[in-house]
């Protein structure tokens, strides 16, 4: 295994599409930075003068490792959008704040990769991590590092981290039965076994959950299984295996969970697992396998997900070395330093980030992170993304279309701090940007520049013209900068829309336009206008983190100078403003039409890229749609056949080994039935319990792994978080018919 060298390339303007105040530094194997020219942005933790603020905070922000895959897709860019929207805006109000991110580089899917197209897997990762670099600058989304997992860094955290998790009795060994294939000579994981799903008889099913009858079962309870990799008839075989004994924790998680530092929804999702008790977690995989080497063995590799998260503290360590200084990351983990901690992620990896992560932290000895900011899934057209559609989009295949900051404003108008899923309507988004960003905002720089410009050689007056109006747009800034430290974008947007309404009231009410044609009214426009120009501005100063190109483009409208949050109070007088250039263009809706024809035919990403997507943008189901053709209909007859019942759920509980499924007992008037129904993702077990729903209750009953289902509740829904138990209206009673 090759652990490649920091090699520092000559700085370089970015190319087209980048954020025209950073600079690229290149490296091998290594990562990126990219960093504005202003002084007052200076990263480094350590590089604070003694004159510093108290109040001023110290911050570290992630955003969630994208795997080596592929490149990024606007389900992930999502996220880093989001996690670089709120470090610029802590940028801006003073605080230091240094934001990276990493590849995600190990694993088998990897390795198999890099084999199939004949190169080395860290070459394959290496190629990958620039189109990254590339895809994330399109947007601007600027971290200070971009590393990758396979780094002698991250090798030696991981060392370090699991080495005192096993001098602290967190780490134990036994032995694990599993599926070999002998052609690769290799264990398969559960996704590389397929088979005849030992409950329903459906062939071709994967080695964890049917996707016909939604059984879950172990992989070496397939019929017939075979590798997915060569085909092989896989052989059992037992390998030692590492455990990280998380149980250990559960007291600590309990407390740790709801200790403010997860959104309330993932608290309580998260207390499911904790609530069923906690199992240890395999954190070893045999050779041959693409990662880091378990200490003190010849054959064993930490599985991706033990050092992944390790990566954030390995690409903070790579920065503070490329910067030349001393520090050390162990020493921002110290249980009693100030320095901040965030994690931006989705909602797919919250057991890693809020039980995982913790426990290993905790138990090495250091601190916990701040606040993990979980965000909802994306999906496009109401749908999850797909290729055939042209919705499932790629970053790059954007950006040949269309500005980022378009993206970053639409996204904000819909973040908020829940894991409610978002949607991507593209009707919405022409409508969002060309009516509010572009109709509302721009347009007020774009009425008052010009008189200012032509009739006033771009002198704004001494006066401010409305004293009350200015106020109100100053008092909103401690509003708004609340907003965005708890991630409330959508209402700040909504915030800053109101007030963009006011100027342009302002504005038509006193008709500049109209007094400029009136002899002895020049005073009075250039009023107007300079009031115009300075409510502007603020707008800028509180849409600067999510559109920073845009905004760019308006400082240099006032001179070039780059705006912080103080700014927003200042009213700017005998002043100069440059001549106004356009700012943002309206979006013409046939070059979105012309970005979802280049997706549908977009041959780059690969089958594992979508594979991976259905974890980045919440593809658990198919929502159905389309007309009913007549070949599906079916007759009174058939329908009169099923029995649908009202039941009481009785009680509702976990079932010990099943990762969908809970545990229902139904109640129709004196009839007791035991159902599993796969809701567990939805409903937590007590919610449940006294409610009514509708059953299937002449269903034949069905012998799972687990028990025997005596019928079917209805739901609604694709799937996952997303369904719904079907509900009668009040007065309906247990046993009644549903007619």
């Amino acid at each position: 295994m090759r652990w490649s060298g920091i090699i520092e390339a000559p700085r370089q303007r970015p190319k087209d599409g980048a954020d025209d105040t950073s600079w690229f530094v290149g490296t091998e194997g290594s990562g990126y930075s990219l960093r504005p020219s202003d002084a007052q942005n200076t990263r480094r933790l350590s590089d604070m003068s003694d004159s510093a603020k108290p109040s001023r905070r110290r911050i570290l922000v992630t955003s969630a490792l994208p795997y080596s895959n592929g490149p990024i897709h606007l389900g992930k860019m999502l996220e880093d959008m989001q996690a670089d929207a709120w470090v610029r805006f802590q940028r801006m109000r003073g605080h230091h704040c240094t934001f990276v991110c990493a590849d995600d580089a190990h694993g088998t899917t990897t390795m198999l990769a890099a084999e199939e197209q004949g190169v080395t897997p860290e070459e394959l990762i290496e190629r990958l991590r620039q189109v990254h670099v590339r895809d994330f600058r399109a947007f601007r989304v600027a971290h200070d590092n971009y590393h990758s997992t396979h780094s002698e860094e991250n090798r030696a955290l991981t060392a370090m981290l699991y080495l005192r998790c096993r001098d602290a009795g967190a780490i134990t060994t036994r032995q694990v039965d599993q599926l070999y294939d002998p052609e690769k000579q290799m264990f398969l994981a559960d996704r590389f076994v397929r088979g005849t799903c030992p409950r329903c008889g459906a062939e071709d099913q994967p080695g964890d959950n049917c996707d016909n009858c939604s059984a879950t079962y172990d992989a070496m309870e397939l019929k017939s299984p075979r590798s997915a990799i060569s085909g092989a008839v896989p052989e059992v075989k037992s390998s030692l295996h590492y455990f990280f004994e998380l149980g250990q924790f559960e007291t600590f998680l309990k407390e740790w969970t709801r200790s403010g530092t997860l959104q309330r929804d993932v608290a309580n999702k998260l207390s499911e697992w904790l609530n069923a008790g906690l199992r240890a977690w395999d954190i070893s995989r045999d050779e041959p396998y693409f990662g880091i080497k378990i200490p003190d063995t010849d054959d064993k590799y930490f599985y991706v997900w033990m050092d992944a998260p390790i990566g954030y503290l390995a690409s903070f360590q790579n920065l503070f070395a490329r910067d030349g200084g001393n520090e050390r990351i162990e020493d921002y983990l110290e249980p009693d330093t100030d320095v901040e901690l965030h994690h931006f992620i989705g909602k797919d990896i919250i057991n890693f980030h809020g039980l995982f992560w913790p426990a290993v932290l905790h138990c090495a000895g250091f601190r916990t992170p701040t606040k993990i900011h979980t965000h909802g899934f994306v999906t496009v057209g109401g749908e999850k993304m797909s290729k055939s559609r042209g919705t499932f989009i790629l970053a790059g295949t954007y950006a040949e279309h269309l500005d980022g900051d378009y993206l970053r404003y639409y996204f904000a108008t819909k973040l908020s701090p829940s894991m409610a899923d978002m949607d991507i309507n593209f009707d919405d988004f022409v409508q969002r940007v060309n009516s509010d960003l572009v109709g509302k905002v721009v347009n007020i720089a774009s009425r008052c520049a010009g008189f200012i410009n032509r009739g006033h050689a771009g002198a704004l007056s001494n006066t401010c013209h409305d004293e009350a109006l200015w106020q109100d747009f100053v008092d909103a800034g401690e509003r708004i900068a609340q907003m965005y430290e708890d991630n409330e974008f959508s209402k700040l947007v909504r915030e800053i829309s109101a007030l963009a309404d006011k100027a342009n009231q302002y504005i038509a009410h006193h008709e500049p336009w109209t007094l400029a044609k009136q002899p002895g009214k020049e005073q009075a426009v250039q009023d107007i206008c300079t009031m115009g120009l300075n409510l502007f501005r603020v707008l800028m100063v509180y849409l600067k983190p999510i559109v920073p190109g845009m905004v760019e483009r308006a400082e240099a409208l006032f001179g070039g100078a780059e705006l912080t949050w103080d700014d927003h109070a200042e009213f700017l007088k005998d002043a100069k403003i440059e001549k106004f250039e356009p700012l943002l263009a309206r979006i013409d809706k046939k070059v979105v039409d012309r970005l979802v024809e280049a997706s549908k035919e977009d041959v780059e990403a690969s089958k594992e890229d979508v594979e991976a997507s259905k974890e980045d943008v919440g593809a658990s189901a198919t929502t159905t749609s389309g007309e009913i053709t007549q070949s599906q209909y079916i007759d009174y007859e058939e329908f009169a056949k099923i029995d649908l019942r009202v039941a009481r759920i009785v009680k509702a509980e976990h079932v010990e080994g099943a990762d969908k499924l809970l545990r229902l007992t139904l109640d129709l008037d004196g009839d007791v039935r035991q159902v599993f129904a796969g809701i567990k993702e939805a409903y937590e077990p007590a919610r449940l319990e006294g409610r009514l729903t509708v059953v299937v209750a002449n269903l034949k009953p069905r012998k799972m792994r687990f028990g025997v289902s005596e019928g079917m509740v209805l739901a609604a829904g694709p799937g996952g978080e997303d369904i719904f138990l079907i509900s009668p209206d009040d007065g309906a009673d247990p046993g009644m018919e549903v007619r």
